[in-house]
């Protein structure tokens, strides 16, 4: 296993003081998983005798923190790498929540005991520096070769609902399948609520990975459905059953769909973490509407409004999950207008109506959406490309509104040089003449001048 060079002067130094150091946890998963070297790596040590004869070892290689020291973990930052080192230890869980876990460290556990704490098979292997010997009590590199997720020990697995969680994202981010025993077992705990003492913010960022971090989100999204855990996310679980018209729609119900469409934006994403949470979010909401609105009409399953409907349910959900209110305005404004753009393009849309837009949401982010949606379906008439989305960008581009909306060339000032005496009724004016010039009444600043001397506000 190939590692950085001081960490080898690390191990070494440890070693000529009784000290075995093991790199455990994803570090060693991704390695037989074959992805990019982990950024994270987390060492255990055995045999020291405190955290803080360790930290004085440690000393000569970087910056030392014992933040974590209460939880047996010191940091090690060097020039290059930063590093977790940490007792092997047990936990025992003596209340609810995600620190309601009692924490004894043992210098001479065994490795397979120290590994017995982990959630899962993949994660509770290890790897001797010094030896250069992989260390797998539990088997859990042949569950990377059968792609399958398994726990290690039940007892300790339950003791942390959030693992139902990880179960569930694992299972995305590696395309792996849950055995029998571990679906069965994250089951029994989502039935008897083990899952109601989570806060929202773990939670979410349980989420937030499996968006972020997997090829295909929809494996997580329907293992949500399928071990109970959308009881919990009742506009998820809307939609469900919600029929589409197959001539649009020929994979299906909207719950499909959305699966569909969230794997099209994963594609999408752009690398920058906060952009991309906004893109996959939207993925997921954007289609809340259609369990409100879904109605037969002369034969055909219709859904009108359901883009304004599902603005209520996307800010539900999301509140469910986090308090970023700058997120949850976002999404819920992508949900609002994720169909202007089929819209516009139908109509062959004036100028006026494609800078009402980009005042109103971002047009090149707006496009990614619409996108998504487009090939997130099976449909007879579904082209290679999105010709909707390349006509927007290229008329928004011939308009300047591509990159942001146009700027105000009416402000108050100008309204006061007119004689006009500062009152409520500014903003009033102010709009009226942002409208105006959205609908093309003038292009520059001397228009603009003109046009005002004729408003007769």
């Amino acid at each position: 296993m190939k590692i950085p060079k001081i960490l080898e002067e690390i191990a070494q130094k440890l070693a000529q003081n009784g000290i075995k150091a093991v790199i455990v946890g994803g570090a060693v998963r991704d390695y037989f998983l074959g992805l990019q070297k982990s950024k994270d790596i987390d060492i255990e040590v055995y045999n020291v005798n405190s955290l803080e004869e360790l930290a004085e070892l440690l000393k000569e290689f970087g910056s030392v923190n014992l933040v974590g020291k209460a939880f047996g973990i010191i940091k090690l930052k060097t020039k290059e790498e930063e590093f977790d080192f940490s007792l092997p230890r047990t936990e025992k869980k003596i209340a609810k929540g995600h620190k309601g876990f009692e924490v004894h460290t043992h210098k001479n556990l065994s490795f397979q005991e120290a590994a017995r704490r982990r959630d899962f098979t993949i994660n509770a292997m290890g790897y001797d520096i010094i030896t250069k010997k992989f260390l797998d009590p539990f088997n859990g590199k042949k569950d990377i070769e059968a792609k399958r997720l398994h726990i290690v020990d039940t007892k300790s697995f339950v003791e942390d609902p959030l693992r139902v969680y990880r179960a569930i994202g694992f299972a995305a981010r590696f395309e792996m399948e849950l055995s029998a025993k571990t679906k069965e077992l994250c089951k029994i705990m989502v039935a008897r609520g083990d899952l109601e003492e989570l806060p929202k913010e773990r939670i979410f960022e349980e989420f937030k990975k499996f968006l972020l971090k997997a090829k295909k989100p929809s494996i997580a999204l329907e293992l949500l459905r399928e071990l109970g855990i959308i009881k919990y996310f009742p506009e998820l679980q809307a939609i469900i059953g919600i029929p589409q018209e197959p001539s649009y729609h020929a994979e299906g119900d909207v719950w499909t769909h959305t699966l569909m469409v969230v794997d099209e934006m994963a594609k999408l994403k752009s690398g920058d973490e906060r952009v991309d949470v906004v893109r996959l979010f939207s993925a997921l909401c954007h289609d809340f509407g259609k369990a409100l609105t879904t109605k037969k009409i002369d034969g055909k399953w219709r859904a009108f409004n359901h883009d304004i409907k599902g603005v209520a349910p996307t800010i539900s959900f999301l509140e469910r999950l986090s308090s970023d209110k700058k997120l949850i305005e976002s999404v819920a404004g992508f949900v609002k207008y994720h169909l202007r753009i089929a819209q516009l393009y139908k109509s062959n849309a004036k100028a006026g109506a494609i800078r009402r837009l980009a005042s109103n949401i971002d047009i090149k982010e707006l496009e990614l959406l619409a996108r998504a949606d487009y090939f997130g379906r099976e449909s007879s008439d579904k082209k290679e490309y999105f010709e909707a989305g390349e006509w927007i960008l290229q008329r928004a581009k011939e308009l300047n509104v591509l990159d942001a909306p146009p700027k105000p060339l009416v402000q108050g000032r100008d309204l006061i040089a007119l004689g006009l005496e500062p009152s409520p009724k500014f903003k009033e004016m102010l709009e009226q003449a942002y409208s105006a010039q959205l609908d093309g009444a003038f292009s520059n600043k001397e228009e603009a001048l003109e046009w005002l001397k004729k408003a007769n506000f």
